[in-house]
């Protein structure tokens, strides 16, 4: 019966992608040797590149990428906003989706990207290989559609990342090992380069662009555990596109990503012709301060040319915020608004999520841990992966024994309460209502949380500053709020989100600050089967990596 209903959907799916192409792509992961910052550092890409491949496809497009893996790691890869409507054995967190792909093997994801356009990416979603193992993820309106704003006469990608000159792996690590948090980035790139600011900068990305025309930046903020500033000297944006979900039109000299985060952003060269340093520096948010990670002083440049001018010309450089302007980074943040959109209502679950920062004795794996080691936290969890069998094998199988148990808490524990480590989903039925209070506390130590949510994207309903009141309704925007999958929540705020569970499996739920989440800072959503073929769990496909 199960295989007559996945042919009926089968069938179904097929006439309503007549019209689409397959893309199909290829991703060697290997070891390169790469020059940066005065030092040659071996470091772990796809194809050979930094960044790796971008996917550019139409919406409606059927994707299909064969990962090998030819490093020394175990590997996989998600692709960061993609909502993988039935196909959840695509998505790839480790041990959440999959098992990872281990050295010397393969496995083919394959995917529709139908119902989105915009700019997204993909990256490695095991240990801290994402800090090389990235790339954008572009899907244009399909043949015949427009964009909803002036077209651009040129596009660009501009992926932010951070640079360590020691292996990335081993600096998280070591981080693991010791409990305490991973050393700073060593610099920021643009493209895979750190630009001219730096010492030994070998090269500088430069977009070449006409006066009096219109650019559309594609920007991908791949950075793993900083939030940045982004400006371009001479110019303004105009937002139309957060995370792949259209805005109305929003206009600043400051561009504010979460780690990941993406910006669409239109810019008019109606400056004088001549060079212009497009420039990232840190957003420092984690207090006390003597507790961060990043470099203040540290700045990637790339730069805007104007045609015609002398590449020799010395670049104007932007005015940048100072590291802990928060007042500029929550303007932005929470001045978005969305296009009109139906909201789903009514609700039919709520919860608040208690985002915290803490610590818990040093556990026996953890050899250079002294006492106590940095611990995180939702609802006072801190959320452990299983080992053995991926959770969405365990749920497609029925068996979650031994693997997770179905109570993570809908709400906050009581003062006090002792931080616990499980690994605890929450179930949710097929095709309901989700509600979620995001609170970030302003407790010792602090920090601004990006959540990411897989498999969905979310409509922020609101935001503040302080703590939520519960039934405080009348704040909230269910006209054009701006959706989103990655949402950065203050230090001492609160956002409100909401989405519909209409995609059935295990959609991982966690800080997108990459040190945060082996010290516990996320939880799942195991969403239930629907009745219907086209809202069941598909089986595993035959190649899927196993433990």
């Amino acid at each position: 019966m199960a295989q007559l209903l996945w042919l009926a959907l089968g069938l179904l799916l097929a006439s309503s992608v007549a019209d689409a192409a397959t893309a199909n792509y290829t991703f060697t992961v290997q070891s390169m040797r790469i020059n940066q910052l005065c030092n040659s550092t071996d470091i772990i890409a796809v194809n050979g590149q930094l960044p790796g491949p971008t996917i550019d496809v139409f919406e409606g497009d059927e994707v299909v990428v064969d990962v090998i893996n030819r490093s020394p790691y175990n590997l996989t890869v998600h692709w960061h906003g993609i909502m993988q409507l039935l196909t959840p054995w695509a998505d790839g967190p480790s041990m959440v989706t999959q098992c990872p792909i281990q050295p010397n093997s393969s496995y083919t994801y394959r995917f529709n990207v139908t119902g989105q356009e915009g700019t997204l990416w993909w990256h490695a979603h095991s240990s801290f290989l994402r800090a090389t193992v990235y790339g954008p993820f572009i899907i244009r309106p399909r043949n015949g559609s427009a964009y909803p704003f002036p077209a651009p006469d040129q596009e660009v990608p501009v992926v932010l990342g951070e640079w360590w000159i020691r292996n990335a792996v081993d600096v998280e690590k070591d981080a693991v090992m010791s409990g305490q948090r991973p050393v700073r980035s060593d610099a920021y790139t643009i493209n895979g380069l750190t630009g001219q600011l730096y010492d030994c900068a070998n090269e500088t990305f430069t977009a070449v662009v006409q006066p009096n025309t219109t650019v559309l930046l594609r920007v991908i903020n791949a950075a793993l555990n900083t939030h940045l500033f982004f400006k371009a000297a001479g110019h303004n944006f105009t937002v139309v596109a957060v995370d792949a979900c259209y805005t109305a039109n929003y206009t600043t000299d400051t561009l504010v990503l979460a780690p990941g985060n993406t910006v669409d952003a239109l810019i008019f060269t109606d400056a004088r012709p001549g060079s212009y340093y497009i420039a990232v520096q840190p957003h420092d948010t984690i207090s006390p301060s003597t507790m961060d990670t990043s470099n203040d002083n540290s700045t990637a440049t790339a730069i805007l040319l104007y045609n015609g001018t002398s590449a020799t010309t010395k670049p104007a450089m932007p005015t940048m915020p100072n590291s802990s302007d928060t007042t500029t980074a929550n303007a932005f943040y929470f001045g978005l608004r969305g296009v009109a959109a139906e909201v789903p209502s009514p609700v039919d679950v709520n919860m608040t999520i208690e985002l915290g920062l803490g610590q818990l004795p040093c556990d026996t794996t953890q050899t250079s841990c002294a006492g106590s080691s940095f611990a995180a936290a939702m609802n006072g969890v801190s959320f452990r992966l299983p080992t053995g069998t991926s959770l969405l094998e365990a749920q497609f199988n029925g068996n979650p024994g031994g693997v997770y148990t179905a109570d993570f808490p809908d709400g906050v524990p009581p003062n006090g309460t002792a931080m616990v480590e499980g690994t605890k989903v929450r179930s949710l039925p097929y095709n309901s209502t989700v509600e979620i209070v995001l609170q970030n506390p302003l407790a010792f130590p602090a920090e601004n949380h990006p959540i990411h949510l897989h498999g969905f994207n979310f409509f922020v309903l609101a935001q503040g500053l302080g703590t939520f009141t519960p039934g405080n309704t009348s704040a909230y925007n269910l006209v054009d709020p701006v959706a989103r999958n990655t949402i950065a929540v203050p230090t001492g705020s609160w956002a409100v989100i909401r989405f519909r569970a209409n995609n059935p499996g295990m959609w991982f739920f966690h800080c997108h600050l990459d040190a945060h989440v082996p010290m516990g800072l996320a939880m799942v959503f195991a969403v239930e089967n629907g009745t219907t073929p086209d809202s069941m769990l598909p089986p595993p496909p035959a190649d899927l990596p196993k433990c």
